[in-house]
């Protein structure tokens, strides 16, 4: 195995996208040969040839599987370099490209998937997994039951292998950018963060519930919602409805997330799915005390009452009562900080998970 090919035509900045480029990087360091391909002009395009990666141009829509030309297209670029890995995350790349690379010889066709929620019943999902995958990842064990819940009698349970997401913290320790947001630095009180897409499945309409009910409180605080997405015009209202203004910034895109990270002092995860909070391990690595809903791969991350909150979902009343803890208690919020911190140094750590991925891809027949 040393001719290796990332596949991902994601054309927006995401989770998935920042794992391929890191662990592309990663296998290029171990001396391995690799081709990262992606949509042209798509951030990961961008940001793998600034790096110097080997970049395939390539697009896969919903229904790119049912065109012969891109299969032949990828067909002879599996074969004319030699690639013999090829590595998959999201569905539509998967069903062309994968196929493609099983009719061209690939000896290892991996899916690592990232999305806590059921795979589809089809015959093509069905083929696919049980004929031509070679090697199925999940990135937590929360996606690991999602994967086997409607395919339980296509897959053998031992077939999908639980690796994390990792972390590297020499990069996250040394890229602090000052000055961030000036925002940051002159409201008063304690700093509350949230990261990612404003999105439903991130439930960002229950942090604006929860700051609601610290101000009836009394309490004194920031609440910092970084990303964009389709969720921002309900955010704004719900923050006119509930008088915050004062009390909850909306930053947009946050470049700097390992800045963002170190600024805030509690990190607060209202998302009511996730296949692997990387956020919550961004936070820990920064020292912070997080807080989340009991749900999907989260308590797989944050120890309970050592590393921050868990909260049954959806008990708002609970998750303000924590976070106000928190808020005041210093001593508490050092505590789970740095706790959070060597839970990150043990279990997540980027070249430990790349070292468990390469050996599985070299080991699994």
């Amino acid at each position: 195995m040393k001719n290796i090919c990332f596949f991902n035509t994601v054309k927006f900045w995401g989770g998935g996208e920042k794992l391929h480029l890191e662990y592309a990087l990663k296998f290029m360091e171990l001396n391995y040969r690799v081709y990262l391909a992606a949509c042209k002009n798509s951030p990961l395009d961008q940001k793998g040839m600034k790096a110097g990666l080997l970049m395939y141009p390539v697009y896969a829509g919903n229904l790119s599987f049912l065109n012969p030309l891109k299969y032949w297209r990828l067909f002879r670029f599996y074969r004319s370099e030699k690639i013999d890995t090829v590595i998959f995350s999201s569905s539509q790349d998967l069903k062309l490209g994968a196929l493609s690379a099983k009719l061209a010889g690939v000896k290892a066709i991996v899916y690592l998937r990232g999305l806590a929620a059921p795979v589809k019943n089809s015959f093509l999902n069905r083929f696919l997994f049980k004929r031509v995958l070679t090697h199925i990842v999940a990135n937590s064990e929360a996606t690991k039951q999602t994967i086997l819940q409607n395919l339980s009698k296509t897959i053998d349970p031992d077939k999908v292998r639980v690796i994390y997401h990792g972390i590297d913290l020499d990069i996250f320790d040394h890229h602090l950018t000052p000055g961030l947001t000036p925002a940051l630095t002159i409201r008063p009180g304690i700093k509350l963060g949230n990261a990612g897409r404003l999105t439903s499945q991130k439930g960002q309409q229950h942090l604006i519930e929860i700051a609601n009910r610290l101000k009836q409180k009394g309490i004194r605080f920031t609440l910092y919602i970084a990303g964009t997405g389709e969720m921002k015009s309900t955010l704004e209202k719900l923050i006119d409805q509930y008088e915050l203004h004062e009390d909850v910034v909306l930053l947009g895109f946050v470049a700097d997330i390992e800045h963002f990270m170190q600024t805030i002092d509690i990190f607060i995860l209202t998302s009511l799915w996730e296949g692997f909070g990387y956020v919550i391990v961004e936070a820990m690595a920064a020292k912070k005390p997080t807080i989340a809903f009991n749900l999907s791969s989260n308590p797989e991350i944050i120890i309970n009452n050592q590393t921050g909150f868990l909260i049954d979902y959806p008990d708002m009343e609970a998750f303000s009562q924590k976070t106000a803890i928190l808020i005041n208690d210093e001593n508490l919020r050092l505590q789970f900080g740095k706790k959070g911190r060597e839970t990150v140094e043990n279990q997540f750590q980027l070249n430990d998970r790349i070292a468990e991925f390469e050996h599985y891809l070299l080991t699994k027949k």
